[in-house]
């Protein structure tokens, strides 16, 4: 009789153990951060996790990462669908020589990050780095001060399949090194293919407000709607090709001011087109108070489609040609 009691205690501790053992380690759909929080916790709104790296791996794919507090939640590398979320308080990624957030998911996940304050000291290299999704949302946030060697704000740099971007109501600023880097970066390799949807950004004082540079993947392509676009050290938005892969993008309503005095290049401009498979269509947009205006080298493309102000910058450039609107 004891021993049968005894052996029934034991397995019932025994479930009782692999129960909560499971529980414990069981992916959420939804998580929390917290500046107070600690990274052994379930990641719950009662018990949050200090760091975003700490939630990811409780997280499951599709789900949420909440901020409950503001504070410093730490670099993180995303592989699934996720979303990293603030609501109502400051949610950070303070680094330095390194990548904010890198994104290298599947070709079918899409990433959402919204509301966070991403910032590089000064020595990061990227704030939003992506490899691979199918789509990436930026809504809502601040990534500032990365400029570290080949630093960017975002980049975009698949080496296969094709990654859509989205920038919203968003501000970055202080990014890049050089000229080949910036603000927002598509640069993608192999037979990658990057395209870019940004509206109503500010981008100010970066290397390059957008750079657009399809030349080592299968193509690149955007559109810049309703931003402002000012103080930016070589072009406001360029778009590059120096191989048969297509670069292009789509201007309308901006304000461009201010680009492409810092870095000391003669052909800077508040919009450029560089290389005979380089071209830009835009409308819409003032343009004033750069080195140029417009610039198209090297056989680049530039069709205005009216509506356009362009006056008094150093040297206002001319389109390569006006297309009619239907």
């Amino acid at each position: 009789m004891f021993k049968t009691r005894w052996a029934s205690r034991a397995l019932a501790a025994t479930a009782l153990f692999v129960l909560f053992s499971s529980s414990a380690y069981a992916q959420a759909t939804r998580t929390w951060v917290s500046g107070v929080g600690d990274d052994v916790n379930p990641c719950s709104r009662t018990a949050p996790c200090k760091t975003f790296a700490g939630a990811i791996s409780k997280t499951a794919a599709g789900g949420e990462i909440s901020v409950l507090d503001p504070g410093g939640f730490g670099a993180v590398t995303i592989t699934k669908s996720i979303t990293i979320t603030t609501q109502g308080s400051e949610g950070g990624v303070l680094v330095g020589g390194t990548n904010g957030i890198i994104i290298n998911a599947a070709a079918t996940d899409r990433v959402v990050l919204k509301g966070l304050t991403i910032h590089g000291v000064g020595t990061g290299l990227s704030g939003v780095r992506i490899l691979s999704a199918q789509e990436v949302v930026v809504q809502d946030c601040l990534i500032e001060e990365f400029r570290g060697a080949d630093s960017h704000g975002i980049l975009v740099a698949p080496s296969a399949a094709r990654v859509n971007v989205t920038v919203r109501n968003s501000t970055i600023t202080g990014n890049g090194n050089g000229a080949g880097s910036g603000g927002i970066t598509l640069r993608p390799s192999g037979t990658g293919n990057a395209n870019l949807d940004a509206d109503n950004v500010i981008l100010a004082n970066n290397s390059n407000g957008v750079l657009i540079n399809g030349s080592a993947g299968g193509g690149a392509s955007g559109s810049v709607r309703n931003s402002q676009i000012h103080g930016n050290y070589f072009d406001g938005i360029a778009a590059v090709s120096t191989t048969a892969a297509v670069s292009r993008v789509m201007v309308e309503d901006n304000a461009l001011s201010f680009n492409g005095y810092k870095g000391g290049l003669t052909t800077s401009a508040g919009l450029r087109a560089d290389g005979a498979n380089a071209s830009m269509r835009f409308m819409g947009n003032t343009i004033t108070s750069n080195r140029m205006g417009v610039s198209f080298v090297n056989g680049g493309q530039l069709y205005s489609y009216g509506g356009n102000v362009i006056t008094t910058n150093s040297n206002n450039g001319a389109f390569t040609s006006t297309q009619a609107t239907q």
